[in-house]
């Protein structure tokens, strides 16, 4: 690759928050039709330095050039107009309107001579883009209907679709299956061909090793060291982006699960999806694992169980009692506690601080007549803090401006709060660095230690092998098989994912 084929360089970049400096002289270097990967742990500085790029925030001091002229976008609108295109980790679209309202919005194609939008041009554009990139999706699919993995591939069609030099990818595997992973790497070598720049941010690091020519690896907002990625291992990046050495990457089992059943659940069956009769237990003390490609009904089964989505039929049944969790208030009375899969869509209170994200489920527990009681509330955000190792200048900080590792751990600290008896996580680990990884790992096996059961849905199998006892299949809305997590293998647990579909 040629030294001066330089499309994209930042150096210096500096950038503070109240009581934090989130970026410390940091630099990158992006060539000319190269994938350059970004990673560190979750707070390391990744996504502020791109939104310093993409316009989004104001960098405090630095230089950015791009194409060897000096730029500092003032506007995300600015950056995509200059080539400059970012597919966020956590979406932020119009749900209401459809997708190619989604991809044209505020550049809509007009009735030549008139101030009207050309819905037929507009469709005609979009399917242009999408037969370029072997994307099926209806364009005048409304978004909320769409699953998660549908959407993030819209948002990459939109970037596309700004003919962008530069295209920043933000944990863009997060929430696709390894046939959606595959179609999206095929996207990313046909944009490399053609000479764009791709930043591509993971904390997967197989796919890291496989899909990017150079890694940039970042600390505590501090450039560390760019490396060809066929120099580097695993060993090596962990190494370099916590400091140390890390050899394990899952705690080691614990034998937490009793021979009593704390739940047992028979033939449930959505009103509104297609989850259909499916029938489990689960062990008190033990990390039960769900397995399945998406829209398998991995997620419909956890929100059915919560009461955030209607049962058509089917029962639940706690201790031997038969409970009915008709709502999430009920859930909540009766001992359960959901991590839902999107933080930011149904996770978090993007406007409020660490303290009342992290009281808002219990807020019972601390009213003295009709008052709360300020000094208690203090008191349990800062064990959960310390607990959940959060990295936060205080509990008075909006929780918007964490990482999404520290957002993810302030939501596990709200629910532990609760003091629940069944844990409900949907992808927990979504977005988090190796490090804080191992973390909530251990968190998971601490709380089923202490006799508190888990039900866990994950897409990254190894996870499930290493974290899990037992791992349930679910395919085509149905429970395919169940099997001992100490003697599978992906091989099967994939036969079994689709096997209804």
């Amino acid at each position: 690759m040629e030294k001066d084929n330089v499309l994209l360089r930042m150096e210096g970049i500096n950038k503070s928050f109240p009581g934090v400096k989130a970026l410390d002289n940091a630099q990158l270097t992006l060539r000319a039709g190269s994938v350059h990967a970004l990673m560190g742990e979750n707070g390391a500085g990744k996504s502020t330095l791109m939104k310093c790029l993409f316009g989004i925030y104001s960098k405090d001091a630095g230089h950015i050039y791009l194409e060897g002229k000096e730029v500092n976008f003032k506007s995300s609108r600015e950056a995509l107009d200059n080539g400059v295109a970012m597919v966020h980790q956590e979406l932020n679209q119009a749900l209401k309107r459809n997708v190619m309202d989604n991809i044209w919005l505020g550049r809509y194609p007009k009735v030549k001579g008139l101030p009207i939008v050309s819905e037929k041009q507009m469709y005609a554009d979009t399917m242009r883009v999408f037969d370029e990139l072997d994307v099926h999706v209806d364009p005048k699919m409304v978004m909320s209907k769409m699953p998660v993995s549908q959407r993030q591939m819209v948002e990459i069609a939109k970037a596309v679709s700004f003919n962008s030099k530069v295209i920043v990818l933000d944990e863009p595997t997060s929430s696709l299956t390894e046939q959606e992973v595959e179609h999206l790497f095929k996207i990313i070598n046909m944009l490399r061909d053609r000479g764009c720049g791709i930043i591509y941010i993971s904390h997967k690091m197989d796919e890291i090793l496989r899909i990017s020519d150079e890694v940039t690896i970042m600390r505590d907002g501090q450039y560390i060291a760019t490396r060809p990625a066929a120099q580097l291992t695993k060993a090596e990046i962990i190494r370099l982006m916590v400091g140390r050495e890390m050899t394990n990457q899952f705690p080691p089992k614990l034998r937490t699960a009793s021979s009593e059943d704390i739940m047992r659940v028979e033939g449930i069956t959505a009103q509104y999806s297609h989850l259909k009769d499916v029938s489990f237990s689960l062990k008190k003390g033990e990390i039960l694992g769900v397995a399945g490609l998406d829209a398998s009904g991995r997620t419909e089964l956890l929100e059915n169980i919560f009461g955030a989505a209607t049962r058509k039929s089917g029962k639940i049944f706690k201790n031997g009692v038969e409970i009915h969790n008709k709502t999430p208030k009920e859930a909540i009375k009766n001992g359960f506690a959901l991590v839902t899969e999107e933080r930011r869509a149904t996770g978090i209170f993007a406007i409020l601080n660490i303290r009342e994200n992290i009281v808002v489920a219990s807020l019972k527990s601390y009213l003295n007549f009709i008052f709360l009681q300020d000094k208690q509330m203090s008191r349990s955000t800062d064990d959960m803090i310390q607990a959940m190792s959060i990295k936060t200048p205080s509990q008075k900080t909006q929780i918007r401006s964490l990482s999404g590792g520290n957002q993810q751990k302030v939501i596990f600290g709200r629910w532990i709060l609760t003091s629940p008896d069944i844990l409900l996580l949907d992808e927990p680990t979504r977005g988090i660095d190796v490090g804080a990884k191992y973390e909530i790992y251990q968190l998971i096996q601490n709380l089923a230690k202490e006799g508190k059961s888990v039900i866990m849905v994950s897409s990254e199998m190894p996870e499930l092998l290493g974290v899990c006892s037992r791992i349930l299949v679910m395919s085509g809305g149905r429970l395919a098989g169940e099997v001992d997590a100490d003697n599978t293998s992906q091989e099967e647990i994939m036969t079994l994912a689709a096997k209804y579909v």
